[in-house]
């Protein structure tokens, strides 16, 4: 299947850039920490100056929010229009030799994510989405090139939907909202292919109470809501970025965060936290 020109672009990118992770990854990595004593890696530096010189080129009028400048102190002034960069979600992962990282790319505009490409270089998998046109997965066949599928959430949810949940970030949070909900199977994954697995309609369900930052999920959100499906606050309200001068976080930092390929399902937990935040003892 043909995608349009400016997914197939993204695509490219987050191939080029996995290209470099992989080289390092099998080579081994040297760990290094950020001023919130967070890892970094060489990976995740080279990756990101080869998304960031492409941007450059074929955008380069819209500004770039990438997380290893940010991390630097170096953020460009943004608006309605800006990308999002995480050059390699899911570092511990990386670090740990497990699979699940990903090089995520999101364009956002006026507060929503509306294309995104999200690519894991070790397990081959790469996923996009663009509002108006849909969501899609490459996928390849033994003698075949790899070619573009499209993707769709499951609508409604099953009888006994399936949930995802992070792998390094699980809570009791999490596990008392699922239990609520009566969800009893939920897989672990790393980094935003959690959104993916919604998208391809294998989950229904990813629930986060934690802080992350936009570049962890912008690229996963466009690509689940091109798929059919929807991101909210954990009230239900409207997920929304570009974020800054928060009066209780830093800039661009999220809140936690209700995925569903079915909106009945936000709605539910939406409901559940709103009354658990008011009466945590009632319910």
């Amino acid at each position: 299947m043909a995608i349009d020109e400016e997914l197939q672009a993204l695509a490219d990118l987050c191939d080029a850039a996995g290209d470099v992770i992989l080289s390092l990854f099998r080579d081994g990595v040297n760990v290094d920490r950020k001023a919130d004593d967070s890892p970094v890696t060489e990976a995740d530096r080279r990756a990101e100056a080869v998304i960031l010189d492409g941007l450059a080129s074929l955008y380069p009028d819209i500004p770039v929010v990438a997380e290893e400048a940010a991390s630097a102190g170096n953020v460009p002034q943004v608006s309605d229009r800006f990308f999002l960069v995480d050059p390699l979600d899911g570092t511990r992962e990386f670090i740990s030799g497990r699979g699940d990282f990903t090089v995520n790319i999101a364009l956002v505009e006026n507060g929503l994510p509306v294309m995104g490409a999200v690519f894991a270089p070790h397990r081959g998998s790469a996923f996009l989405g663009k509002r108006s046109k849909g969501a899609f997965e490459r996928v390849s066949a033994a003698g075949a090139p790899a070619d573009w599928r499209r993707i769709e959430v499951r609508k409604p949810a099953p009888a006994q939907p399936v949930a995802v949940a992070s792998r390094s970030h699980r809570d009791a949070q999490t596990d008392d909202l699922l239990a609520r909900l009566g969800l009893a199977d939920s897989v672990s994954v790393g980094s935003s292919l959690k959104f993916c697995l919604l998208a391809r309609g294998e989950a229904d369900f990813y629930p986060r109470f934690g802080r992350t930052m936009e570049w962890d999920t912008a690229a996963g959100h466009a690509v689940l809501v091109a798929a059919g499906g929807e991101v909210s606050g954990l009230d239900g309200a409207p997920f929304l970025y570009g974020k800054r001068n928060q009066p209780f976080d830093s800039d661009f930092a999220n809140p936690g965060f209700l995925a569903a390929g079915d909106a009945t399902l936000i709605a539910r937990a939406a409901a559940l936290t709103r009354a658990i935040k008011a009466a945590p003892n009632a319910i």
